[in-house]
C-alpha cells in the first residue's frame, strides 16, 4: 500500500524522471509535459503525468536524500509498477571543472549515508548506476552532440 505518493492506479507512467524538490517537478511538467495532469499531491510531494514526444511520462519529486528517495523509489517500483526512474535535477560534486547547467550522467554515485547498507546489504559509499539508463542517456547525448560530464 502506498502511503508516499497515494496516487490512483494506472496513472504513474513506467518512466519517471524524478527532481529532489516538489516545484522543480511541477515547473518541468508544466513546460515539458503535453496534456500533464497532477496524479498527486500527498505531502506536497507533486507528480504529474503526461507525453513528452508521444511518451507517457511521469514527472514527480524524491525528496532530499537517500532515506527519502529509497522510500519513493521502493513504492513507484513495488506499488507502481515502473519500469525505469532516473534521478535528474541538481547535485553536488568534488570538482570545480562542472559549470551550472553542465549535463552529468552519474555512473557510480557516492553517499556517506548508511540507508544502501541497511535498505538493500550494499557495502561500501559508491553505488554503481543500475540497468541500462545510463547507457542510453549516454547514446543519446552522443546522438544529439551533446557533452556529457562522466
Amino acid at each position: 500500500m502506498s502511503i508516499h505518493i497515494s496516487a490512483p492506479a494506472g496513472s504513474i507512467a513506467r518512466t519517471v524522471l524524478l527532481p529532489g524538490d516538489p516545484l522543480r517537478a511541477k515547473y518541468m511538467a508544466e513546460r515539458f509535459l503535453q496534456n500533464s495532469q497532477l496524479v498527486s499531491q500527498t505531502r506536497n510531494i507533486f507528480y504529474y503525468t503526461g507525453t513528452y514526444k508521444n511518451k507517457t511520462i511521469t514527472i514527480g519529486a524524491s525528496g532530499m536524500g537517500c532515506p527519502s528517495i529509497g522510500i519513493y523509489s521502493y513504492e513507484l517500483f513495488t506499488e507502481y509498477n515502473v519500469d525505469c526512474i532516473i534521478r535528474i535535477g541538481t547535485c553536488g560534486a568534488y570538482t570545480s571543472d562542472l559549470k551550472l547547467f553542465d549535463l552529468i550522467n552519474v555512473e557510480t554515485a557516492a553517499s556517506e549515508s548508511t540507508f544502501a547498507k541497511y535498505a538493500w546489504g550494499i557495502e561500501g559509499d559508491a553505488i554503481p548506476h543500475q540497468g541500462n539508463a545510463f547507457d542510453i542517456i549516454k547514446q543519446t547525448a552522443v546522438e544529439n552532440s551533446l557533452v556529457i560530464n562522466n
